[in-house]
């Protein structure tokens, strides 16, 4: 009976976690919106994002200049890593696309600014972010698959599952690290407080026998 309720709870657990993937929770499923950076005349325009390992990223980002719709300016942008290498690199563009796939954690920064001969004035960058399962073009993948109506949902689906199955691995390996620091801890405590035990100990007896003698020799005893 035990058992059953068990499997029970575990069953309304990822059902809620599921709904909540589908009705669009950030922290488990990362989405993102295009948004609208203000490139200054001079000087570096920069957004991060925190990422974690083995992750996917895709961004889009175009030069939106009302003033000259025709002849709009140019940026150069730079992606690094939180290591300061470089994962995407481009100069004097009107627009680009960088993907890559993270082999560190961190924070990855992404900087815009204008080119030389665009100096003195401002312009608009609009900017794709995406990261993890928001990376993955649906689109192109129903397309691709020729995945129809409650398929596709069911791929989406199984894609979100796999993303809460990495995370709770992810959150299970941080457990162990942490359990396993706090009884190396403990072990050293416990030895700390043995020693200084038997320390206090062997004081006791080293000042019980110089009692002794000072006593046998004062004659007190």
């Amino acid at each position: 009976m035990a058992g059953s309720l068990n499997s029970r709870a575990q069953v309304a657990v990822l059902s809620v976690m599921i709904l909540l993937c589908l009705t669009g929770n950030n922290n488990i499923v990362p989405v993102t919106e295009a948004i609208w950076l203000n490139i200054p005349s001079s000087g570096t325009k920069c957004v991060s994002e925190e990422i974690q390992n083995n992750v996917v990223v895709l961004a889009d980002y175009y030069v939106v200049d009302e003033a000259q719709p025709e002849n709009p300016s140019t940026v150069s942008v730079r992606v690094t890593t939180p290591f300061g290498n470089n994962a995407h690199y481009n100069e004097n563009v009107t627009h680009g696309q960088f993907a890559f796939t993270t082999t560190e954690a961190g924070n990855y920064l992404a900087c815009f600014w204008l080119g030389n001969q665009q100096q003195g004035t401002s312009t608009t960058l609009s900017l794709d972010w995406r990261i993890g399962i928001a990376a993955k073009d649906w689109d192109s993948v129903a397309k691709k698959d020729k995945i129809e109506g409650v398929e596709f949902h069911l791929t989406r689906l199984e894609a979100s599952v796999k993303a809460i199955h990495d995370n709770l691995l992810f959150l299970k390996h941080r457990e162990a690290e942490m359990r396993e620091v706090s009884e190396v801890t403990n072990s050293r405590v416990a030895r700390f407080s043995i020693m200084s035990l038997g320390v206090c100990i062997v004081v006791s007896v080293l000042q019980l026998l110089h009692l002794k003698q000072f006593f046998h020799k004062k004659k007190l005893i």
